[in-house]
Order: structure tokens, then C-alpha cells, then sequence
């Protein structure tokens, strides 16, 4: 059974009785259910009731149009028509400014104010429209990021791995990636520029690459094919990416990496001291030829390694005073875990717009699990 529409409500503020009973004829054939006001302070009362659209004249006996018109809009998302003899410019533009969506005067045609009503419910379906293909793609965008995750943490021998995402109010291009190799793992932390599906499919298409070179035992051979593998893409899509990528031999202990203008990515080592890993080159995509350098760290027991997005940047004035921040709380955590939840609790700043992503990983001591 197919539902009715709900009927719309019509507010009539208007102390001229003969075009008072016009305008509630008009709308009530229009489909309205109408209530009608003589006086600016007995409209103000009906209007807290709710309406779908306020009729509103400026020339009341107990108050200006104008001021009901701007009392009104502190509590009501009415259409407001305001319908007057007042027919000069500066009172037009005063009208709309204090939130009246349009204007018409006396003497008016019927048909034309059918039409002026009309034309403001249209703009309200465009609107409402619009605004559901936006929430629609925004949720699609946040299926395909979310998708990026990995799902579980692999185990590392001597290592303790732990990730956590949070979202932005827009969805953005960040993601986190790590897999465990025959050597030790491979991590990724990389963020695309940009908001909504176009940036999550930047994301994903970065994903599979950085992936596929997985099997290329020389990383700087890896990362240049990858970078080169994606050169068309982000040129398309006027779009670039800020990429770590570290590759950890647990042999050795040794984690080498590649920065494209990531720059946030910091080693904390047992003693409290802490070392931000530099940049070997540009975004990807940034410009094309781009060349990246290769860098490598070694990780003792009890030193960190943590990539964080730069989400997290936005609450402090310098990336010293964030690297500092960064430090304590990883310092004070008990497991890489924690240390994420603790950073991921920094994000509730209303500062942060962004979305942040927390990659650490800790060498662990001898002798601990």
C-alpha cells in the first residue's frame, strides 16, 4: 500500500483580513493546512507549533515584519515568503538577509504566488536530493576505506604491532597496511589527498600497488616501479599521496624505508630519546620524475617505531611540540595497544578534521612475550 504524503503546514501572518482570507484560500487549495495570525506576537506563538512555510507580512500592528522574521528564524527552518506593499530595494535585501527565502509584493497575482511557493519546495527536493547522493557517496567512500584495513595484526617474532584508524567527519584517503614477510613485514602508511570516494579510491589503488611490489627483494627498485606504476593515475585524478613504507628484517633488526613526503614517522627508543625519520623525497604524484632515497634505522629492545598521520598535527603549533607530545604518550604506554588508544584520544580535539592513523611497532626486550 503506498503511503500519503505528509501535509505540509502554512503559517499567514497578515493583518489585512480580506488578504489574509486570500492567502489561506490559496494555500489550502494547494494542499496546505493553514493557520492564520493577525498580529506579529500571535504569528511568533503559532510558529513555535512548526510550519513548512510562513507567509509574513512586513506591516504588522504590534511589530515589523522584519523583527518576526528574524526572532522566527532562531527556531524554525520555514520557508519564509515575504509578501508586503514595502517594494524598495534596501527593504528587500533587509527582509532576505534576516532569513526570508523570497519576496513579493502586494498587489500580487494569485498564480504568481503559487509559483513563488512552488519554486521554493523545488529548491527543498533538490536540496534534500542532493544532500542524500552526498550522504550515499560518503558511505560508500567509508565501505572502501574501512576496506583498506588489515584485518588482524600478523605475528612478529620479538616485535609487538598495533594500528588504529579514526575517521574524519569527511571521509579522507588515509589507510594503514602491513603483512608479514619471510624476512619479518612490511607496513604502509600512506594518505591521499582530498575527501570523499575520489580520495578512498586513490587509497585503494595505492593499497594494491605498494602490495604488488611486495615480491621485489630491492625496495628502492620496488618503490620506483610502484611510484611509476602510479604516475598516470594520480596525474588523471590531479590528485598525490604522502607515503611511508618500511620494510623490517628481524634478522637484523634493521627497518628499511622510503618517506615520500610523509615526514611524521619517528623512532623512540628505550632511553626516551626520540629521532624523526627525514623525508627521502616528494608525494607521490606530486610531480612526475620525482626520486626517492632509501633510509634505515635499527630498532634495539625496547625502541619504538611510530608512523602517525597527519591528522594529529593540527592541535600543535610545531611538528617539534608534536614530536615532543608523540614521545610522552608512547612513553607512558604499556603496549603499542595502548599507545594508540592513548593517541587516538588526542583526536577528540575539535582541532582535528582530519582522520587519524597510528601505526607502532616496539621491539620487545629479551625474555618478554
Amino acid at each position: 500500500m503506498t503511503a500519503l504524503p505528509e501535509q505540509r503546514r502554512a503559517l499567514v501572518i497578515e493583518d489585512d483580513p480580506d488578504i489574509r482570507s486570500l492567502l489561506v484560500q490559496i494555500l489550502t487549495m494547494q494542499g496546505f493546512e493553514v493557520t492564520e495570525a493577525g498580529t506579529a506576537r500571535e504569528g511568533l506563538a503559532a510558529a513555535r507549533f512548526g510550519a513548512d512555510l510562513i507567509t509574513l507580512d512586513l506591516n504588522l500592528p504590534d511589530g515589523d515584519g522584519v523583527d518576526v522574521c528574524r526572532e522566527v528564524r532562531t527556531y524554525s527552518d520555514a520557508h519564509i515568503l515575504m509578501i508586503t506593499a514595502r517594494t524598495d530595494e534596501i527593504e528587500r535585501l533587509t527582509g532576505l538577509e534576516t532569513g526570508a527565502d523570497d519576496y513579493i509584493s502586494k498587489p500580487f497575482s494569485p498564480r504568481e504566488l503559487v509559483a513563488r511557493i512552488n519554486s521554493l519546495f523545488r529548491r527543498q527536493r533538490s536540496r534534500a536530493a542532493q544532500d542524500e547522493a552526498n550522504a550515499d557517496e560518503q558511505r560508500r567512500a567509508s565501505t572502501v576505506q574501512h576496506s583498506l584495513l588489515p584485518i588482524g595484526t600478523p605475528r612478529v617474532d620479538n616485535y609487538d604491532l598495533a594500528g588504529r584508524f579514526r575517521p574524519s567527519r569527511s571521509v579522507g584517503g588515509d589507510f594503514y597496511d602491513w603483512y608479514s614477510t619471510a624476512n619479518g613485514l612490511h607496513l604502509t602508511v600512506a594518505d591521499a589527498m582530498g575527501k570523499g570516494m575520489g580520495a578512498a579510491l586513490i587509497a585503494a589503488t595505492v593499497r594494491a600497488v605498494m602490495r604488488s611490489a611486495s615480491e621485489q627483494p630491492s625496495l628502492p627498485d620496488a618503490f620506483a616501479n610502484a611510484a611509476r606504476a602510479l604516475e598516470v593515475d594520480l596525474e588523471k585524478a590531479a590528485s598525490f599521496v604522502t607515503l611511508f613504507h618500511g620494510r623490517l628484517d628481524t634478522a637484523t633488526d634493521v627497518l628499511e624505508y622510503v618517506d615520500a613526503g610523509h615526514g611524521l614517522a619517528l623512532k623512540v627508543s628505550a632511553n626516551g630519546t626520540c629521532t624523526r625519520l627525514g623525508s627521502g623525497g616528494p608525494p607521490l604524484g606530486a610531480w612526475t620524475d620525482g626520486q626517492w632515497s632509501t633510509g634505515s634505522v635499527r630498532l634495539d629492545p625496547g625502541d619504538y617505531l611510530a608512523v602517525i598521520s597527519d591528522g594529529l598535527l593540527d592541535i600543535y603549533e610545531t611538528v617539534e611540540a608534536f614530536t615532543d607530545a608523540m614521545t610522552s604518550v608512547i612513553q607512558a604506554s604499556s603496549t603499542p595497544d595502548d599507545a594508540c588508544q592513548r593517541l587516538l584520544d588526542l583526536a577528540d580535539d575539535p582541532a582535528i578534521s582530519d582522520d587519524v592513523t597510528v601505526v607502532i611497532l616496539k621491539h620487545l626486550a629479551a625474555g618478554r612475550p
